[in-house]
């Protein structure tokens, strides 16, 4: 095959690949898209809720999101709608509004020495640029030097253990730092959070996506797993899908979970190595459909020794929708017995979460509920985590492999993943 060939696969039909083959296909290549899924979006993507086009995981946007802002007005869509929202912490019992000055000031079980470092922490987060000394330590140590062990282990253990569970204390800094800096700085005032949405969800930016992509004569396979990067002489030259077929190509860009990656390259050990290092936790997220809102938050954060779960997200309190809608997310590695529990073992405790922290739910108030699962949704960005990430042109000529964890410290959002696809293009040459 000619090196000269403009013909370009991407692996995965999330908003990484979507908007590097929409980019690609706009410079002149010839692209594919090969997506496992029978639905492009990966994580974006829709399903039908009980008469309701809803995502299978929760998406917003905070000001910061200038690669999808800039998106959507060159596909033609509206832009952001942003609203103003409120967190809230429920901790021992007991919901308490979280997430400005008076609600620090008015927090129980904390002293004023603690309150003013908690705020000045958060604060100096919004205005700090450089990450690189704290890519050198874990979140918990330097939760601990700001605010004391006693904090720490009443506001930021339990989020980090229900989580990453084994890998709680060695998370980074760097990336709980970028959250935090991400939603502080997407306020409308000192008092005010704000956070947007994509009008029609984001599957109106995925429909889009996938349209202009063969608008320009790009082709997006569906339920078409890659299985093998077909490699010779040190140039790639396509991809063998899960049914045999060859997609041939003289460039690819693979933006699948970093395992897949290594699943794919199991012909070349030498190559496999720096990809098949990246540990992840799964997800097994509830969605329930409720007859009445349980509180009126976006997000609500949980310290609560009898709740299992680090928080849930009150999703119709972002997005106007006409039923209530609330996302409660059970991260936890594979390996834990707990992920191989049933949807309706899932179900019945998360909405026993809701009524601990509501207790005027009743059992009629759920309408529905679904559940949807990820082996690989979250990377686990432990202490020294940039030095780790490879770089996304590998030594095979041709052959560009990310996934969300290369953008670190940025944590994994649609946004992001738009911005980096446009430097994966950037590395083709002139189609």
């Amino acid at each position: 095959m000619a090196l000269t060939d403009d013909r370009l696969l991407v692996i995965g039909a999330g908003p990484m690949g979507l908007a590097a083959a929409y980019y690609a296909a706009k410079a002149g290549w010839k692209v594919e898209v090969l997506e496992a899924g029978d639905r492009p979006g990966g994580m974006a993507a829709h399903f039908d809720f009980n008469g309701l086009s809803l995502e299978r995981f929760y998406h917003f946007c905070c000001r910061s999101d200038a690669d999808t802002t800039a998106l959507l007005a060159e596909l033609g869509l509206p832009p952001i709608r942003w609203v103003p929202t409120r967190m809230g912490f429920y901790v021992d019992g007991k919901l308490h509004p979280w997430g400005d000055p008076i609600s620090l000031l008015t927090f129980p079980g904390m002293n004023l020495v603690e309150k003013v470092r908690y705020g000045l922490q958060a604060y100096l987060s919004t205005k700090r640029s450089d990450w690189r000394r704290l890519d050198r330590i874990s979140a918990a140590d330097w939760f601990r030097a700001w605010c004391g062990q006693r904090v720490y282990d009443k506001l930021w253990r339990p989020l980090f253990e229900l989580k990453f569970y084994e890998y709680a204390e060695s998370i980074s800094a760097a990336w709980v730092w970028q959250r935090i800096k991400r939603l502080g700085r997407s306020r409308r005032s000192l008092f005010q959070e704000e956070l947007g949405y994509i009008e029609g969800g984001s599957e109106a930016l995925v429909t889009a996506l996938t349209a202009a992509i063969e608008k320009l004569g790009g082709k997006v396979h569906l339920s078409t797993p890659a299985r093998r990067l077909l490699i010779e002489a040190g140039q790639v030259q396509g991809v063998e899908a899960a049914d045999g077929r060859r997609f041939e190509a003289s460039h690819v860009i693979s933006t699948v979970a970093m395992p897949y990656a290594a699943a794919m390259l199991a012909d070349h050990p030498d190559l496999a190595g720096a990809y098949s290092q990246f540990e992840n936790v799964g997800v097994v997220c509830v969605v329930h459909q409720l007859a009445k809102p349980v509180t009126a938050n976006f997000w609500v954060n949980i310290s609560d020794p009898a709740i299992g779960a680090p928080g849930f997200v009150e999703f119709s309190n972002l997005r106007p929708l006409d039923r209530h809608i609330v996302y409660v997310p059970n991260y936890m590695p594979t390996s834990n017995a707990a992920f191989g529990r049933t949807d309706e073992a899932f179900v019945d405790e998360s909405y026993g979460y809701l009524q601990r922290v509501n207790p005027t739910l009743g059992a009629s108030d759920r309408i529905a509920s679904h559940v949807a699962r990820l082996r690989y949704a979250q990377p686990v960005c432990d202490v020294g985590f940039a030095d780790r990430i490879p770089d996304p042109q590998t030594p095979v000529a041709g052959l560009q492999i990310a996934d969300t964890c290369f953008y670190y410290p940025e944590d994994r959002g649609v946004s992001e993943s738009i911005g980096y696809a446009r430097r994966l293009v950037e590395n083709l040459p002139r189609a």
